[in-house]
């Protein structure tokens, strides 16, 4: 089955009295998410406002969202406990050391 999953791939902060938003990213994180489309290469962002401003001061972060294979769980899913079942009283023996 295919999901989308967010790859985060730098942050942005607003310009302080301006509607401009500065966005910092490695290169080699970019190369990586480059694809083709009619024989150019594009790479698709996505900023997105962060719901409180980080240590740095930045208040969106910026991710590539790419549709993936999901991977199949290794191990199988945990079953469900089952009921402990009481031992029912057994006649012991008359000649048991018990």
């Amino acid at each position: 089955m295919k999901k989308f999953v967010k790859n985060y791939i730098g942050k942005a902060k607003k310009v302080e009295g301006l509607e401009i938003i500065k966005v910092n990213m490695k290169i080699a994180d970019l190369v990586k998410f480059a694809h083709k489309y009619n024989g150019e290469d594009y790479i698709s962002l996505e900023i997105a406002r962060l719901q409180n401003p980080d240590k740095f001061g930045h208040d969106y972060t910026v991710y590539v969202n790419r549709l993936e294979e999901e991977q199949a769980e290794s191990s199988p899913a945990p079953k469900k406990p089952t009921k402990k079942v009481k031992a029912s009283k057994q006649e012991v023996p008359a000649d048991s050391p018990f």
